[in-house]
């Protein structure tokens, strides 16, 4: 029997999935990706082999889920771009913790990804499974999950002075401030997708496919471009 579970939420927002960003999206021109790399965030990069490695994670959790009937909620098929999308925002929360002077233990990742674990026994499920099906989350990750939470948690600490805000009002003015920290954050960083696998969009913080380039073009004789074009916020 098949068992859908409810997709992860909790704090773990990675804040700017259901804010739109002020001022909406501008294009401009980034520089070309290193060969061999799948992304590049500041002067670092995501290899195409770390990639293959946990998207491969990823799939054998899918399959070690579907021996018991645990269904993925992420669509299929698009595994490289979920992937990805996970890499690059550890890396901008790892960016964020920088700018904001922060500084986690391990033991406040474990307390965050505690919290997920007593949802996931909810659901009958251990973490990893959580996780895998419900957000597309290779098992190796789980310990940079934590630590991206931890780093949001203190957050949000300094946000609300310590208390956790009662009001809906309160709510929406933390998440919009830490949208914004996480868009300058990403920003900053200047992230460039290898085009093999899409682009970075800024407004759904995703990596998702880039547009076709075969479509019909009204000029008959465009300048060719050699360098992508990644889709870049006003913060």
């Amino acid at each position: 029997m098949r068992r859908n579970i409810a997709v992860p939420r909790a704090s773990m927002k990675f804040a700017v999935a259901a804010a739109a960003l002020a001022g909406g999206l501008a294009l401009s021109a980034c520089g070309t990706v290193t060969m061999g790399a799948a992304a590049i965030t500041g002067s670092s990069r995501i290899s195409q082999s770390t990639l293959t490695s946990q998207v491969s994670d990823l799939s054998a959790a899918y399959a070690a889920n579907h021996s018991k009937g645990i269904k993925p909620q992420r669509p299929v098929g698009q595994e490289a771009q979920q992937v990805l999308t996970w890499l690059i925002l550890f890396r901008v929360y790892g960016q964020m913790a920088a700018q904001h002077n922060i500084s986690v233990t391990t033991e406040q990742s474990e307390q965050a990804l505690n919290t997920y674990a007593a949802q996931a026994k909810q659901s009958k499920l251990n973490l990893a499974e959580y996780w895998s099906a419900g957000g597309a989350l290779p098992p190796d990750l789980l310990p940079q999950l934590g630590q991206a939470v931890a780093i949001q948690n203190v957050l949000i600490g300094q946000l609300d002075g310590g208390k956790a805000p009662t009001t809906t009002a309160g709510q929406s003015a933390i998440t919009s401030q830490l949208t914004h920290y996480e868009c300058v954050a990403a920003k900053s960083l200047g992230v460039t997708v290898n085009p093999q696998y899409g682009e970075f969009d800024y407004k759904g913080f995703q990596v998702v496919p880039a547009p076709p380039t075969l479509a019909a073009n009204p000029n008959p004789n465009p300048t060719p471009s050699a360098t992508p074009v990644q889709l870049q916020p006003h913060c």
